[in-house]
């Protein structure tokens, strides 16, 4: 979309650089592994969730931060190539971009270590020149990669102006009440979960210990991602989404790509029960390939395993969302 065409989806958070190494295992302390292929590409919270909601077929603008640097460029290029409103996305000559080195075994459990760089410069005034663009969305997205200022005025920005909040809490911290009483959707993983809310996340019953607990906080809708499936919960009631059987390459992007997705369903208007098995379907796509970026999938190929799949079970002792 062109820079100042109005978004469907505005996204705050983190742009770096990925470097990927996967190998036969993940390295211990002190421990020399070679590995058997490189990727660099296109990270960060912020760029993968807007990319991942673009190539769904929305309009994305995303706010944040790079370094002045070679590789900050080179990521302005390519967010443009995806079609992104990128004109709220400034360069920092006191910073280096964000930078994240990823570790993958052949069974796609992974290692991560990030120097954020130019995303902690983030200021609340990059939220007060991006203000028209989240008021004119149907929905904000953002995640905890800049920070928490930023965090703050753009979600209690864009809950003024009506537009639809949903939050990635990541990396996993805690947050206060008063920013949770204005999310309207959050989806923590389950180390995030317990973060916010002191539950060990374990299964699905733990799962909806943490959610309960955000939901008496506050926040309209939690999906919290547990070991072996998500649990969606409302008011409304609560939806079990078990682990679909993938082929996994790699887990990194996933959650960015269900924040992505559940994004996207959202701002056409969908509930949160259609908008959670659609970015179920869209996370478990993400994990077929290496590398967060590489593995974000189609509307085509979404919608295409959707149509192949029952509709899943809704909890029976809870209404259907």
């Amino acid at each position: 979309m062109a820079t100042g065409e109005q978004a469907d989806i505005v996204v705050v958070g983190g742009i770096n650089t990925d470097f990927l190494v996967q190998g036969p295992r993940l390295p211990v302390p002190g421990d020399n592994v070679q590995g058997h292929l490189f990727l660099e590409s296109l990270g960060g919270k912020g760029a993968i969730g807007a990319v991942g909601a673009a190539r769904l077929g929305a309009r994305v603008a995303l706010i944040g931060r790079v370094g002045m640097d070679a590789r900050g460029l080179s990521l302005l290029e390519q967010l443009s190539d995806e079609g992104l409103d990128i004109g709220g996305v400034a360069r920092d000559p006191s910073s280096l971009t964000g930078v994240v080195l990823e570790m993958v075994d052949e069974a796609g459990a992974k290692q991560t270590l990030a120097a954020p760089g130019a995303n902690r410069s983030m200021r609340v005034s990059d939220v007060m020149q991006a203000e028209e663009r989240i008021s004119a969305a149907s929905v904000l997205l953002i995640d905890l990669e800049v920070p928490l200022e930023v965090v703050s005025a753009a979600i209690h920005h864009a809950r003024a102006a009506g537009t639809h909040v949903v939050l990635d809490p990541a990396p996993a911290m805690s947050l206060s009440e008063d920013l949770l009483e204005a999310v309207h959707v959050i989806r923590p993983n389950a180390q995030e979960a317990e973060a916010l809310t002191g539950v060990e996340v374990r299964d699905r019953d733990s799962a909806r210990q943490a959610a309960e607990n955000l939901l008496r906080r506050g926040v309209g809708g939690v999906v919290v991602a547990s070991p072996d499936g998500s649990l969606v919960v409302s008011s409304e009631g609560e939806l079990w989404l078990p682990d679909l059987d993938v082929e996994r390459a790699d887990t990194t992007g996933a959650g960015d790509a269900f924040c992505a997705a559940l994004s996207v369903a959202l701002a056409e208007g969908k509930s949160l029960a259609q908008a959670a098995r659609f970015a179920h379907e869209a996370s478990a796509l993400a994990t077929m390939r290496l590398g967060a970026l590489g593995g974000l999938p189609t509307r085509e190929q979404v919608e295409s395993r959707l149509a192949m799949l029952r509709p899943s079970a809704l909890s029976p002792e809870a209404a259907p969302l």
